[in-house]
């Protein structure tokens, strides 16, 4: 008996340290399906350059835990037929994260697909981590479990900019112009909607829609706000649709102010020069002239390592509350993920992100900022190496910009 029986402990005892737990580590492959290539592409670079930055740190911190995280991309050309091929492609490669942003209609795609394959593919959902796409929508009428924004809407970033427009009495005739798809859409009513309430007396006097990625000359745009007489122009163009409008715009000497989304992006601010000084304006969530310069330490390690500029901050708040939750949860499971970042809290470099969990809308402060010469002061910062850069004119707490939510969010069964 004991010959026999001790061959059976020995056995035992092995199978048990096998199947004793261990902390189990993965590479956790996040898809940036964006455009990598065409007019867009410096912003689709920059952004995939920014989550690769923060991932590497990430991971030096086991800020995931036991597990890494990388950013790899994936070129939709600006596509929304496209995105869904490379979706597909991600999700084939085993991918079960992908991040996007650029273009609203993109990611009203990119949802529907997801969900899709969500339904169908109980065990393999994948989850989409949204860093710029601001349509309102996308966290209202088409709000998603799987969905997740980073950024502000365009209606959170429209209620900070007219509040401070609101102060300002030389503004008499606003000219509206923006590009011809949902978020274009979405700007121009919110525009309209909150200049109404917040100045009557604000007259209207253009309101232009032009196809995206298509207009080289803004000329004849310009030529209408300069009939008009319009001493401020709101846009929610990007890329180089914004570069192309405020170049011509400084070509013809419009005299206006441009209040704009994202005059920070790549190439705007090469196209502003000194002629946008005092003149140009952004809302965002961070300035890298901020109160202390929170941040700096990135603004300087992506110019050595890229030499390009650093402006894509919630690329930092999504590498750290992806990695919380995978830490939190003591998982990667998409699911289990997901449910602990609906309303996780971090502290990201502009301060306090909150991801609400009624609709997934990340609530922090706003940002509006001036385009002026630096000063080596509150102006050490400049953009492409013009010399210029953002003075910050006021920070907005979020609950000034927050918007109330219409979702009716299907949540699945927690695991």
């Amino acid at each position: 008996m004991k010959s026999s029986f001790r061959p059976l402990v020995l056995a035992l005892s092995v199978a048990a340290a096998v199947s004793a737990p261990v902390a189990h580590s993965e590479n956790v492959k996040i898809a940036l399906i964006e455009t990598l290539s065409g007019a867009f592409a410096p912003i689709g670079q920059n952004q995939l350059h920014s989550y690769q930055m923060f991932a590497e740190q990430s991971n030096k911190q086991k800020a995931a835990g036991n597990n890494t995280l990388e950013f790899v991309g994936f070129d939709n050309k600006g596509s929304p037929q496209e995105s869904l091929t490379q979706l597909k492609a991600a999700i084939d490669q085993g991918y079960r994260y992908i991040a996007q942003g650029n273009s609203s209609a993109v990611a009203l795609a990119l949802i529907d697909g997801v969900n899709k394959h969500n339904e169908r593919n109980p065990g393999k959902e994948v989850v989409f981590l949204n860093h710029s796409a601001i349509d309102p929508d996308l966290t209202n009428s088409k709000c998603s479990f799987w969905h997740f924004r980073f950024d502000a809407n365009s209606d959170m970033k429209m209620e900070a900019l007219t509040g401070q427009m609101a102060k300002d009495k030389n503004i008499k005739k606003v000219y509206i112009i923006g590009q011809n798809y949902s978020h274009g859409h979405q700007v121009t009513r919110a525009a309209k909607e909150m200049l109404k309430r917040k100045r009557p007396d604000v007259q209207i006097v253009g309101d232009d829609l032009h196809p995206i990625a298509t207009v080289k000359d803004f000329s004849p745009y310009v030529a209408k706000m300069k009939a008009a007489g319009a001493d401020t122009v709101v846009t929610g163009n990007w890329g180089a649709d914004l570069a192309l409008l405020i170049k011509a715009a400084k070509d013809a000497d419009l005299k206006a102010t441009f209040y704009t989304y994202y005059g920070s992006t790549s190439g705007v601010p090469t196209a502003m020069g000194a002629a946008g000084a005092d003149r140009v304006k952004y809302v965002g969530y961070w300035n890298p002239n901020n109160e202390g310069f929170v941040g700096h330490e990135y603004v300087d390690e992506f110019k050595k390592k890229y030499n390009d500029d650093f402006y894509v901050m919630d690329t930092h708040t999504v590498v750290a509350m992806l990695s919380k939750a995978m830490k939190e949860s003591k998982s990667v499971d998409p699911v289990k993920v997901a449910f602990a970042m609906e309303g996780m809290k971090v502290k990201s470099l502009n301060g306090e992100t909150e991801m609400r969990a009624a609709d997934h809308q990340a609530q922090q402060p706003l940002y509006i900022a001036t385009w002026v010469k630096t000063n080596g002061k509150d102006v050490k910062y400049d953009q492409e190496n013009t010399g210029y850069g953002w003075k910050t004119d006021a920070k907005v707490d979020p609950y000034v910009a927050a918007q109330p939510t219409s979702c009716q969010m299907k949540r699945p069964s927690k695991l």
